[in-house]
């Protein structure tokens, strides 16, 4: 079952039609002494929000007659203000997006794929990470990021001193992440959890660890390369990640799901000594947590290596046209030019999305966005159909088991049958 505003997102071709007798005032209001006014969205993340109106204004002094106008919303509120406002006539011209929801917008009719002389497909191939690709659908790429993150291990230096664990050689296997992690664990007496070595919680960055690094580690997929069949369980390599992750918080007793809150608050807080989170992180703790004493590594493999790489994108919605979509199009250039994903990593800890802004000397030598960035070249974007139900259905899995005493295997075969059900929903619509 569709959520809210997925379903209000799938009448929004219809909903346009009824706004068109509009469109004129509309297009007067965004009309100020001959300027082109864009509308650009993006969700309320204060270094993001703050960088962007330093660039809005970069980029209207540098093109005269046009206008942007920044609008933000909660993360929590941001798709049921787009399918409030989209079928009233109102709403973004340029809208940022996570990329696992481009599926439902391109089904609901509501971007245009990227104007093809402004953005080749054959540069967007040469130039951005291969991970963009995860929103190109029928032919058409939809949208472009600025920046990319990745999943690394952070780990706590202290604390591996205090362990007698060297801080400069962390974990880069399985067997070494999981002999760190008992190593690095404290319980009271009772048995209670004092200090977790690794830090678990699948639903902030757990679930991503599961599918695009450990499955994938173990040499295993999860999506047929149609993106319509659910392989997770095709081969042995599904359940043996999907063991090992639970093996943290079950046999190996390094962590608790909640502990401290969560994985980030036990992270800052010290009682955590190791968690798998994002590049983005790194601007919280900074500003958090300036005094704590911590590294970065990539993610420990196993056959091979395999990090999650996610991304928030930039795409033109469909009702665009005319001098505004010229307007709107050199906004996407502007916000995908070598200078502006420098200047992005800097101020959010987000990765430059093209290859050669990425790995110049300056970043892959950098202590803490170096292993970032070496992970880029193996990183895996999963296809979404729907992030928050797929994320949802890891999660009950896994509950499934720690809480209830489910059997492992049986819990990962409903999983992969849950997950089919969901993607065979998606292709019929």
């Amino acid at each position: 079952m569709f959520k809210r505003w997925q379903l209000a997102l799938l009448v929004i071709l219809l909903s346009i039609v009824m706004a068109a007798c509009s469109s004129d005032d509309e297009s007067s209001a965004n009309q100020e002494d001959g300027d082109i006014t864009l509308e650009y969205w993006q969700y309320s993340f204060d270094s993001k929000v703050s960088l962007m109106d330093e660039l809005i204004a970069e980029f209207e002094e540098a093109n005269p007659g046009i206008k942007v106008k920044q609008t933000n919303f909660p993360y929590d509120q941001y798709n049921e203000q787009v399918a409030a406002q989209v079928p009233a006539g109102r709403g973004p011209d340029v809208i940022n997006l996570f990329y696992g929801w481009v599926p439902t917008y391109v089904d609901a009719g509501y971007l245009q794929p990227l104007p093809q002389d402004a953005f080749p497909h054959e540069d967007i191939e040469s130039e951005f990470f291969p991970l963009v690709e995860a929103t190109k659908m029928d032919g058409e790429y939809w949208t472009i990021p600025t920046a990319v993150r990745t999943l690394a291990l952070f780990y706590n230096k202290d604390l591996f001193e205090e362990a007698g664990l060297d801080p400069n050689s962390p974990p880069e296997t399985w067997e070494e992440l999981e002999d760190y992690a008992v190593q690095l664990t404290k319980a009271d007496g009772n048995g209670r959890l004092e200090q977790s070595g690794m830090a678990w919680e699948p639903a902030q960055q757990g679930h991503h660890w599961l599918r695009d690094g450990l499955t994938l580690q173990a040499s295993g997929q999860v999506l047929s390369e149609d993106r319509k069949e659910v392989v997770w369980a095709n081969d042995p390599a599904g359940l043996e990640a999907f063991k090992y992750w639970l093996s943290f918080p079950s046999e190996l007793g390094t962590s608790e799901q909640g502990f401290y809150t969560d994985d980030v608050t036990a992270f800052v807080t010290e009682k955590a000594a190791m968690n798998i989170d994002g590049s983005f992180r790194v601007g919280t703790l900074q500003n958090d947590a300036p005094d704590l004493n911590y590294a970065i590594a990539p993610l420990p493999g196993k056959d091979g290596l395999s990090t999650n790489a996610s991304f928030w994108t930039n795409g033109i919605t469909a009702r665009v046209e005319g001098e505004k979509l010229e307007a709107a199009t050199k906004f996407l250039e502007f916000l995908t030019s070598d200078d502006v994903m420098e200047r992005w990593l800097d101020a959010t800890g987000e990765l430059p999305a093209k290859e050669s802004v990425a790995m110049q000397d300056k970043y892959v030598n950098d202590e803490i966005y170096g292993p970032f960035i070496e992970s880029l070249p193996f990183a895996n974007a999963h296809f979404f159909v729907d992030e928050t139900r797929e994320r949802d259905l890891v999660i009950d899995a896994a509950n499934r088991v720690l809480m209830e005493g489910q059997d492992p295997e049986e819990a990962f075969n409903q999983l992969v049958e849950a997950t089919q059900k969901l993607y065979d929903e998606y292709w019929e619509e």
